[in-house]
């Protein structure tokens, strides 16, 4: 069995995955007994746990204005955070594997490939593109590209003129597990859609809203390299 020692155990994904049953050994640590800006820290967990691999999850997400307010908060746990986690690897040859997010698309024209460039139009996918930087740099790593969220669908109102690739965290684990040998970069999602019409078959009294620049309305991913490698 493999182990594999994961950054971030207390946040939304690692909770779902936890409760998972799966042929890998996962070892969650939280934010105080792993610090990732703390290359003792990092070094010290794999001295102790020896893990073949390591799943970075920890990080700094929502809320989206946190990116703007706080920009040395957030460059510190997302771009400086992941780029000591690939110091580390790279010095004990371990596997990363790195959640980024699809919002380092640009979001203009939508069925982006794993190949096709790259241009965030928000801080948070900056800080997820400058996080990839660091570990494109290393080999044996994984880049996911995720496009997810929790379940139920949380908010009262949805993006009717937004298509993404919205797919709940219990779905999402099941394509995760069976993609997580590999190496480079995966697309993973659901299928193309507007945000509104994905919330609407959870929840019914779903309102529709009209993004007007707040999000980029052709935001969804290619997934036939997912589909190859599952």
């Amino acid at each position: 069995m493999k182990k594999i020692l994961v950054t971030g155990g207390n946040g939304r994904f690692a909770q779902e995955l936890k409760k998972i049953n799966t042929k890998y050994e996962f070892i969650f640590r939280n934010k105080n007994q792993l610090n990732i800006l703390s290359l003792n820290s990092i070094t010290n967990n794999i001295k102790k746990f020896k893990p073949n691999s390591i799943l970075h999850l920890a990080g700094l997400s929502r809320p989206m204005s946190i990116h703007d307010k706080d920009i040395k908060k957030s460059i510190d746990l997302n771009i400086i955070g992941t780029s000591n986690i690939v110091k580390i690897c790279s010095d004990r040859n371990l596997k990363i594997i790195f959640f980024s997010t699809s919002y380092v698309y640009p979001g203009n024209r939508g069925n982006y490939k794993e190949t096709d460039p790259i241009l965030p139009w928000n801080n948070y996918g900056w800080t997820k593109a400058g996080a990839e930087a660091a570990v494109q740099m290393y080999k044996n790593s994984l880049i996911i590209r995720a496009c997810m969220t929790e379940k139920p669908f949380l908010h009262k109102h949805a993006y009717s003129n937004v298509k993404s690739n919205f797919i709940f965290h219990d779905k999402f684990i099941k394509f995760f597990l069976k993609i997580i040998n590999k190496k480079g970069i995966i697309n993973i999602g659901g299928k193309s859609q507007t945000i509104f019409d994905f919330a609407k078959n959870y929840n019914k009294k779903v309102q529709r809203r009209l993004s007007k620049g707040e999000f980029p309305k052709k935001m969804d991913m290619n997934l036939s390299k997912l589909k190859k490698n599952i």
